[in-house]
């Protein structure tokens, strides 16, 4: 296993890819992050925060996009969220608010950050249109499916533990993701809204399909 392939590729692999972009003459990089919320000290956190501030200074006109947890991924069996057979994993108590955003939605505000004047330049904060715990994510399944869920918790002081005992850096990472996760990620779209009027994805819409 190659235990430092978050600095080979998140760190200096972006790094190079900001360079290359801008010995290619390109003007505007636009690239992606993680919330503010997600500010645990783990490697790929570090990493992302690192390549922000890199391409900062770079000189090149930038966009630093930053989503909160994917609904894809984070209501999905892959960390325990088992809407078929009606399972969950909770990280936390489950009541913290979490603005989950769909992929689709990420790309859309890269898509509208080439040639918006309001992206240049700026970090934008970007989640769903609405906060949502994890609890009311298992309810509106269960609504949807008329199952009732079997959900097990794991509190955050654990998830801690676990970010901070690992050495394996991706390990250590999941972790802190998790550890994150459970302090919650309420993003106020407002503001971001405004400059970029688009259709947003609720977790009802993604529960419906």
């Amino acid at each position: 296993m190659d235990t430092n392939r978050i600095i080979k590729f998140d760190t200096n692999g972006a790094k190079s890819l900001i360079d290359a972009a801008k010995a290619a003459g390109v003007k505007h990089f636009i690239y992606t992050s993680f919330s503010k919320n997600m500010d645990a000290d783990f490697p790929l956190r570090n990493a992302k925060r690192e390549v922000e501030a890199y391409l900062k200074t770079s000189g090149l006109t930038y966009t630093i996009l930053r989503p909160g947890y994917f609904m894809e991924a984070w209501l999905s069996p892959m960390v325990g969220f088992d809407a078929e057979n009606a399972k969950a994993t909770i990280y936390g108590s489950g009541d913290q608010p979490i603005s989950y955003i769909s992929l689709v939605d990420v790309i859309q505000f890269e898509v509208a950050s080439v040639t918006s004047p309001a992206a240049r330049d700026n970090v934008l904060e970007v989640g769903g249109p609405q906060p949502v715990s994890p609890n009311e994510v298992v309810k509106l399944f269960e609504a949807k499916s008329g199952k009732t869920f079997e959900t097990s918790y794991v509190p955050a002081e654990a998830l801690k533990g676990q970010m901070e005992g690992a050495t394996d850096p991706m390990q250590k990472s999941f972790a802190g993701l998790m550890y994150c996760y459970a302090l919650g990620d309420p993003i106020d779209m407002q503001a971001v809204l405004q400059a970029f009027p688009l259709k947003l994805t609720f977790v009802q819409e993604f529960v419906n399909r």
